[in-house]
């Protein structure tokens, strides 16, 4: 598959003035009345904005000698650059022009990016603008202003998100935006334990997943078929227990320059990587990898089966503790957010007494490296440290709702991710050829049409911190595969988590989806498309 394509060397400024000058017409012309294009429409925008008003007659044309001005205080110089010179970088591939990026001067910029907004956008809201004249996005932050920036290129066609120069005009239709999220936590979880990803393929779900304004990219490194990151430490983790995955293929894992790239380019991204130590349960890999982590002392072979609840740490042992503070010290070195996911799922051979007992002990060593407690909804069931994080994957069942109303009592707040609607895993119909359907078959409006603060009953709204959509890789092995599982269901729970739950309507929503093909097409995505859309 064709993927997106990079620059290799930054253009220097001087450069770029200069060809933009060279590209301005001596002579302005004008083109007959009968030949005028007509206006732009206004795109159908995912996430949803809070609000949009059209502004008939006043579309905007990027030129060949346009410029981008940016004006930021000191402190957030090199952030507020980076996102222009982002956007830049992509709309020089496409469209050819220069572009140059110059600090904003009043009456030259053709497309105005400033952080200097009011507080009160908050972090990542924004203010957008277009009108004949000029593209205006205004934030507070440098992460506003990607999220801003994010909607632009939405905004502008398709293929202006081309890998290669294509003809124009770059019009944009006449408009006004104010955004803000509904949700501070908008996540894509990436399993890359049963089949391993490469820091490649990694960048290339972050490519796709921050188009859809989400925040937090939650990678599982460590299950039963392979330890995925670089522990010093424990080296056999990674050598041995990440040598092998599903099927018995060549497994993999990411040395601690692997990861610091993905950390890095997910941060360009306004991602956080959220850490996954599965635990006490999903073990494995480790193991397989150290015979002293078991009970008896002896190593279990290598698993490469896609069987759960069979694996467990011992809890009695003094190495499980040892063991899980060298492990959660070396990953929050390499992970700089303040989230460490330490798993709890599926435990199901650990008695429940010694689960009891081996949470607490587990969060301790996480809150140790002054990072957040996370879990799957089961660690509810033990008292949780201030600030945790319990993340909801029931399917509707009584016990699973109340385990996320027990999280909400303790203070902790809730992540939604219903298997049965929000793990992009699922099949989409009987006819889907790989997925599961354990959790029941999800199409997109099912993956859509649910209300994260209502659908656990009794639960306080003011607990959701938001929605992930996780995406499991028993059954997928390459990166066609993972995206035609997650697209086109994620986008909508991306709007879950970003759009104001008056906006969230599925015919309306159904009919913007269908307009995100055409941009899927110039990326090379490997989407579904899924009957009930018109795909345009």
């Amino acid at each position: 598959m064709t993927r997106l394509a990079r620059p290799s060397r930054r253009v220097s400024l001087a450069g770029l003035l200069t060809a933009a000058l060279l590209a301005t017409p001596l002579i302005a012309t004008t083109t007959p009345a009968a030949a005028q294009p007509q206006a732009a429409s206004t795109p159908a925008l995912i996430p949803k904005p809070v609000s949009q008003q059209a502004l008939d007659g006043q579309d905007f044309t990027l030129k060949p000698w346009s410029i981008v001005g940016v004006a930021s205080s000191a402190k957030e110089s090199r952030a507020a650059r980076k996102v222009a010179d982002q956007l830049t970088a992509q709309l020089r591939r496409s469209t050819g022009y220069p572009l140059p990026v110059i600090p904003l001067v009043p009456g030259v910029a053709d497309v105005k990016l400033s952080t200097n907004g009011p507080a009160s956008l908050g972090a990542e809201g924004y203010q957008l603008r277009v009108d004949r004249s000029a593209v205006s996005v205004t934030a507070a932050t440098p992460e506003g202003l990607y999220r801003g920036v994010t909607t632009l290129r939405q905004l502008l066609p398709a293929k202006a998100d081309a890998a290669r120069r294509q003809t124009g005009p770059w019009r944009v239709a006449g408009t006004t935006i104010a955004d803000s999220p509904r949700y501070g936590y908008r996540g894509a979880m990436l399993d890359v334990s049963r089949h391993f990803f490469s820091v490649t393929e990694v960048k290339r779900y972050i490519d796709l997943i921050s188009l859809y304004k989400l925040n937090k990219l939650h990678l599982h490194l460590s299950d039963d078929q392979g330890w995925r990151i670089q522990v010093d430490s424990w080296p056999r983790l990674t050598t041995y227990g990440g040598s092998l995955e599903v099927n018995g293929t060549p497994g993999g894992s990411y040395t601690k320059a692997d990861f610091a790239e993905i950390v890095r380019y997910a941060a360009d991204h306004y991602l956080t990587v959220i850490p996954e130590i599965d635990t006490p349960g999903h073990t494995n890999a480790a193991l397989a990898s150290y015979a002293d982590l078991n009970c008896d002392g002896v190593a279990p072979p290598l698993y490469t089966g896609t069987d759960v609840g069979f694996s467990s740490l011992c809890v009695g042992k003094d190495i499980t503790y040892s063991f899980l503070d060298d492990v959660f010290r070396e990953v929050a070195q390499q992970a700089p957010g303040d989230v460490i996911h330490l798993g709890g799922d599926e435990a199901h051979s650990t008695p429940h007494s010694d689960y009891l007992t081996f949470v607490p002990k587990a969060a301790a060593l996480v809150t140790k490296q002054h990072k957040r407690v996370m879990g799957w909804q089961e660690i509810a069931e033990t008292p949780l440290p201030a600030g945790s994080i319990a993340q909801y994957w029931g399917t509707d069942d009584a016990r699973s709702q109340e385990l996320a109303r027990k999280a909400a009592a303790q203070g902790a707040q809730v992540v939604m991710s219903p298997a049965n609607r929000a793990y992009l895993d699922m099949k989409y119909d009987d006819s889907t050829p790989y997925g599961q359907d354990w959790a029941g078959l999800v199409d997109v409006k099912t993956a859509y049409d649910w209300n994260p603060s209502t659908l656990v009953p009794d639960l306080p709204e003011s607990a959701v911190a938001g929605v992930e959509a996780p995406i499991w890789t028993e059954t997928l092995d390459d990166l066609d595969k993972l995206e035609y599982m997650a697209f086109p269901r994620l986008p909508g729970v991306a709007e879950l988590g970003w759009s104001q739950a008056s906006a969230l309507d599925w015919t309306a929503y159904k009919d913007r989806l269908g307009a995100q093909g055409s941009r899927w097409d110039i990326l090379s995505v490997n989407f579904y498309r899924a009957p009930e859309i018109n795909w345009r």
